[in-house]
């Protein structure tokens, strides 16, 4: 029987520098989609790899002083060594830097010229270097790129343009046909309001200013645009070819099951790249998956602050299965996620150590204490089994009803409820006491086959998520792996069957001071790594270094004092923590959005002018410090009842304040 294809994608990553958590959390999250689709019976082809052109590389590279082969080949090479760290089964490692993905490249380029769909002009904006991408006066926000809110530069050359509006109604009919195309919902709002039903511009698709990319053949002062080369590896990669000579490949795995990105290029993959295959005459990939974020403390990562997570130091420091359960349990389905040193500790001591290895430790060592290590099913069944046995077997529906909707994190929950399940069982049953009485044996046999039996079966739905624990867990039972159909039966573990004698920790408990003692020597060398490389960038454009040395610290900020006031004036102010459960632009308002926040039981209304630097989308789920006892004010019609926290920096910039550690919604500020 020939098994169905399954064509899986990330992003490829851009080989600016090293990836942090963040950008490895998509490489672990397709691989436990492609691990699980493989587990159904599908033949998989999961697609990663490396995106290495553009002006931003011309730059780092000389940075460097190295070319930019150089220096993307070194890049490219410990983005693979630490996708393949995290353990992602990829079929296929792309390089846009191949030369078979730059020759199609090119064709593709030639293709679309003669189809009417290129021309050549003159294009003159504001140019973002950090996202390589063009923007008009009217699309910036505060002057600056709205996509990462960096400095923009004015730009002004000859260039190749692709007609977008051709294809702009086209498209919109194909997602509002084709609902289950751009997830989250959200995600898809957000792209038909505000760039499709607005009306798409031209798109600018090559460059002259620098030569680091693709030329385009027929005139090679010209290089292609970076994201027209970026998205095009999704079909090169697996054998397109723009004359017609397409490989077997091709046409078994196009068009791809899921293009899973982050929410930050959704724009990309959801209007540039359906258009650009329109134009190619290919049919759209079935689902594009925007996932959100995963924010160190509930803000983005930075060298220079020492807050970056990387993947190799929680691999050092917990293991990588730790790392893969962490980034997959912890981030939501369509919110931003949490990561913090002392979540990881608390996650693997809870989770980890306590419910599962726990778990498998005492079952495996009672197994061996009182039969030797054998397990049998003893045939003396009792009510208590059958709650254990229905949720054993309920559990794989589960799993798989939730990854069909991509909800991993909530199929990863289905399985630790089961082991939370075998917990309470030891408790409910209590061995211990059974096997003080020896008309109990094989009441305590039964009881020791019904907890391997569900462990097993847990084992196996795990594997796809924690793929070295599974496999250890397995190992000490001296069981196999289930198979798909075998997980709707319960009962398959072979009575007779003798467990490891020495049941092996899975997961140790960790010293919480002790994890935080190694975070800071590598927060420190962050900090000094950072401080290195802006007095390089500073030395090679010509610049006074960074004021301070290597070792400067960030920029500060003196404001206007204002007068003095008594604790009984600070004491009036009631200041608590929030979590914002919803949250919508104000339609009457180009700065305000509306919060419903949550303070312990209650929920307050909150007005604040932070449209402009926060979507809707990302404020909720957020934990902020709320002023509570404001006076009520009207804002543009709607009610506001507090105020949100904000710092701003010289350029009126706006970040939140949120807590450092996990806090309660109601916590006193204090």
């Amino acid at each position: 029987m020939t098994k169905r294809p399954y064509y899986i994608t990330t992003a490829i990553a851009y080989t600016s520098g090293k990836p942090h958590i963040g950008n490895t959390y998509e490489a672990v999250l397709a691989d436990s989609i492609a691990r699980y689709k493989r587990f159904q019976g599908y033949d998989v082809f999961l697609q990663t790899g490396t995106d290495e052109h553009g002006q931003k590389i011309e730059e780092k590279a000389a940075a460097a002083g190295v070319s930019p082969k150089e220096y993307v080949d070194k890049v490219s090479a410990e983005i693979r060594r630490i996708w393949d760290l995290v353990g992602t089964s990829y079929d296929k490692f792309i390089r846009t830097t191949d030369a078979d993905h730059e020759k199609q490249v090119q064709k593709i380029f030639k293709k679309m010229y003669d189809k009417g769909d290129i021309y050549k002009g003159a294009y003159e904006g504001m140019y973002c270097t950090p996202c390589e991408s063009f923007w008009t006066t009217s699309q910036l926000v505060d002057g600056k790129c709205p996509d990462c809110g960096r400095e923009v530069q004015p730009a002004k050359e000859e260039a190749y343009f692709f007609k977008m509006s051709k294809y702009a109604d086209r498209l919109i009919e194909y997602i509002n046909t084709h609902p289950e195309f751009i997830q989250p919902v959200s995600r898809k709002n957000e792209m038909m309001n505000n760039f499709l039903l607005p009306g798409l511009q031209d798109l600018c698709i090559s460059r002259t200013s620098f030569r680091w990319g693709i030329p385009v053949a027929e005139d090679p002062k010209h290089v292609v645009y970076v994201w027209l080369d970026a998205l095009t590896n999704y079909i090169t990669g697996i054998g397109y070819d723009a004359d017609g000579a397409s490989t077997e490949q091709f046409g078994r795995l196009w068009p791809a099951d899921l293009h899973l990105i982050g929410k930050d290029i959704i724009r990309f993959h959801t209007i540039y790249w359906p258009i650009f295959l329109m134009s190619l005459e290919l049919p759209l990939p079935k689902q594009i998956f925007g996932h959100p974020w995963l924010l160190q403390g509930g803000e983005k990562m930075s060298k220079s602050k020492g807050n970056v997570i990387y993947a190799d130091d929680i691999a050092e420091l917990f293991g990588v299965d730790a790392l893969r359960y962490f980034v997959l349990h912890e981030m939501p389905f369509d919110n931003d996620g949490t990561i913090t040193w002392e979540l990881l500790v608390e996650r693997l001591n809870a989770d980890l150590a306590n419910t599962l290895g726990n778990l498998v430790n005492r079952t495996v060592s009672m197994s061996n204490k009182y039969f030797g290590g054998v397990v049998r099913d003893g045939g003396v069944a009792e009510p208590v089994d059958e709650e254990l046995k229905a949720l054993a077997l309920e559990t794989p529906g589960l799993v798989e009803e939730r990854m069909e909707k991509l909800r991993v994190a909530d199929a990863i929950s289905a399985v630790f409820q089961l082991f939370k399940r075998c917990n309470k069982y030891i408790d409910e049953t209590m061995p211990w006491a059974l096997a003080k009485d020896e008309t109990k044996t094989d009441r305590l046999a039964t009881v020791l086959y019904h907890l391997t039996e569900s462990i097993c079966i847990g084992a196996t739905l795990l594997k796809s998520f924690l793929p070295e624990t599974a496999d250890r867990i397995l190992a000490q039972l001296n069981a196999a792996e289930r198979t798909k159909e075998e997980l709707s039966s319960y009962g398959l573990y072979r009575s007779g069957t003798k467990v490891t004698e020495t049941p092996e920790i899975l997961f140790a408990r960790l010293d919480g001071k002790e994890i935080m003692e190694k975070v800071a020597a590598i927060q420190e060398k962050q900090r000094a790594e950072a401080a290195a490389e802006a007095a390089a960038e500073a030395k090679r454009l010509g610049l006074p270094a960074p004021e301070g040395g290597e070792g400067a610290e960030e920029a500060v900020i003196d404001i206007e004092a204002k007068p003095e006031i008594t604790y009984d004036d600070f004491a009036k102010l009631q200041f608590q923590v929030g979590e914002i459960i919803a949250c919508e632009e104000v339609k009457k308002s180009k700065k305000l959005l509306c919060s419903q926040v949550k303070i312990g039981s209650q929920v307050k209304q909150i007005v604040s002018g932070i449209k402009q630097h926060y979507s809707a989308e990302e404020m909720v789920g957020k934990k902020v410090m709320v002023l509570v006892n404001l006076k009520p004010a009207t804002l543009a019609g709607v009610v506001s009842e507090g105020m949100l926290l904000c710092a701003e920096d010289e350029n009126g910039g706006l970040a939140l304040m949120t807590p450092e550690k996990k806090m309660p919604s109601g916590a006193e500020i204090a």
